[in-house]
């Protein structure tokens, strides 16, 4: 039987506490920061791990090393089947539970997610503009995506937020409007630099919007507190409106990396680990799930453990983002899992 848990550090003296679960490599939009147009392959049903052994690792990482967070990620999740079990299963590790979505199929599913045991959701919303949002996403959603910003409201989710990809020359001019629309709806938008996942490999640097500039562009319109918002288990950077309406977030990845103070893992949808959405390396935990060793005395449990102790050993300083060494990884967004 394992004792109390004990924190798990990496090279750089980092707790790593925050753990992004990608259940589903499939999703019903294509986003052009993350996935082609056409022609994905998704993973065979048997590839992906099951409800009960995704369930295993989190168990493992919270029980084994004290982890904090966990977030149900995709793909879209909500694409994945009768997904109010995983978070039922999921909600008795008390932890800081949360899902991303797109939102198309929250207006049916919020209220079962949250009477499930999920506590707070962030929804992707990258335009208000029905010609924009289409280019963006490829895809004619709009209205439910903002009835599933309404449903997650409506369902008693706490916090609910709104994740909003910056694109320079694409949905930039709309980062006034989407601050505002947080502002009236009581949800927390957080902008997010964009980064080189995206499938065509069409990235540059000067597509970035550079959190300054995004929060110089919302305090000339809402005012900010020159402060810092105490943070949460997310990786963006709080400013509260002066006025006391909330407050908005930057993600800044690009420009501003808090790779220093990274505390997130991943595991893809058929059970890779990995120490960054950047990673180059990937740690096979499905294959210690499946082996068919007997799992009398918790050895499935012990062995999941050191691989993931193994892995976090070779967590990097950071990703090297626009540095002469930076190396994009083989995988799409969708593929590792946002």
């Amino acid at each position: 039987m394992a004792g109390p848990p004990v924190p798990l550090i990496d090279p750089f003296d980092r707790r790593v506490k925050d753990l992004r679960i990608s259940i589903t490599d499939r999703c019903n939009f294509r986003c052009t920061y993350c996935m082609p147009a056409e022609g994905m392959q998704w993973l065979p049903r048997d590839e992906l791990l099951t409800y009960e052994e995704q369930a295993r690792i989190a168990r493992v990482c919270v029980e084994r090393f004290g982890f904090e967070a966990i977030r149900i990620t995709g793909g879209e999740p909500t694409l994945r089947a009768h997904l109010p079990r995983l978070i039922a299963m999921l909600a008795p590790l008390e932890v800081d539970l949360a899902l991303t979505s797109n939102g198309v199929k929250l207006p049916e599913m919020a209220h079962d997610l949250a009477a499930a045991g999920l506590r707070r959701i962030n929804v992707s919303l990258d335009s208000l503009r029905a010609e924009t949002f289409t280019a963006l996403t490829r895809r004619t959603d709009l209205d439910r995506v903002l009835a599933g910003v309404d449903a997650s409201l409506d369902a008693g989710l706490d916090p609910v937020k709104v994740n909003c990809v910056v694109i320079r020359g694409v949905n930039d001019d709309e980062i006034v409007d989407l601050a505002a629309y947080g502002r009236t709806k009581g949800v927390g938008v957080r902008f997010i630099e964009f980064m080189p996942l995206d499938a065509e490999g069409s990235w540059s640097m000067d597509r970035v919007v550079p959190a300054r500039e995004i929060l110089d562009r919302v305090d000339a319109a809402f005012p900010l507190d020159d402060g810092v918002a105490p943070g949460d288990a997310e990786p963006a950077t709080r400013y509260r409106y002066r006025d006391g309406a909330g407050d908005v977030g930057v993600i800044p990845s690009v420009t501003e990396p808090f790779c220093d103070h990274c505390d997130r893992v991943r595991v893809t949808a058929e059970g890779r680990f990995r120490t960054c959405l950047f990673a180059l390396d990937e740690f096979d935990l499905r294959a210690i799930l499946r082996d068919g060793v007997d799992d009398e005395g918790d050895r499935i449990d012990d062995r999941l453990a050191a691989e993931i102790e193994r892995a976090v050993g070779t967590k990097w300083a950071g990703h090297r983002i626009g540095q002469v060494n930076f190396v994009r990884p083989d995988r799409t967004m969708s593929q590792i899992g946002g």
